[in-house]
């Protein structure tokens, strides 16, 4: 079962749909940047990720640097490179160089955590399970960039605000039962507050500036002591 491509597809079908939501949102929020509708589904295909989709779109509608939209997408993209590494301890050998290239691009979150969950798993397994949310994906951002232009303003600026409702959805439930993820969370944002609303506004740019709240964040969060590492001193 784990190598079954009709497996793959039914696994993904729940998730497909949740993107749909979700990037519906991310094409107003696109299109009401200044991108064309083909630019936002050019950008969903070819990235697949949410956080630096939006970074990205951000980063490109103040009309920043390269090296600036470089190292935002290396930093927040990089947990993709380690699910991968991941995966390749589960794939078994239907999985040749061409295949893992082309299941490396279809990671997400989700996939990930589906794919993980089985003990092994083959080619047409994985291209199975991407299917419906790469689908999912592109579409909804295609009917979000399209229909953004037909909605009125008020509408299109409530919907475009959903893709940032799913970001707090995502660290809420974890923050509760993490007091690391709930300390670096409020500090990368209190670090942004303090690079938006100062005067360091004028000399860092907001890609630089989500680069700059992530990794102090992240570091900060390295060093702060948890139940785990309590534990084994403890012990």
């Amino acid at each position: 079962m784990a190598n079954k491509f009709s497996s793959g597809l039914k696994d993904g079908i729940a998730i497909g749909l949740g993107y749909l939501s979700v990037s519906f949102s991310f094409g107003i929020m696109a299109v009401s940047k200044g991108l064309a509708p083909w630019q936002a589904v050019l950008i969903s295909i070819t990235n697949l990720t949410s956080a630096g989709q939006v970074a990205g779109v951000g980063i490109m509608s103040l009309s920043g640097g390269l090296i600036e939209m470089i190292i935002a997408q290396f930093i927040i993209n990089l947990r993709y490179g380690l699910m991968a590494i991941s995966l390749t301890q589960k794939a078994d050998s239907s999985m040749n160089t061409f295949s893992r290239l082309i299941c490396a691009h279809c990671i997400t979150d989700e996939i990930f955590g589906v794919a993980s969950s089985k003990e092994s798993f083959g080619r047409n397994y994985f291209l199975g399970l991407a299917i419906f949310p790469v689908a999912g994906w592109v579409l909804g951002t295609l009917l979000g960039a399209v229909l953004g232009n037909i909605f009125p303003a008020y509408l299109t600026d409530c919907l475009s605000m959903g893709i940032y409702g799913m970001f707090i959805s995502i660290v809420i439930p974890k923050a509760k039962k993490d007091r690391i993820i709930l300390l670096v969370s409020g500090i990368s944002c209190l670090i942004s507050l303090l690079l938006f609303y100062t005067p360091a506004s004028n000399y860092i740019s907001s890609g630089f500036a989500i680069i700059i709240s992530a990794v102090i964040a992240s570091l900060i969060g390295v060093f702060l002591p948890s139940k785990k590492k309590e534990a084994a001193d403890e012990a």
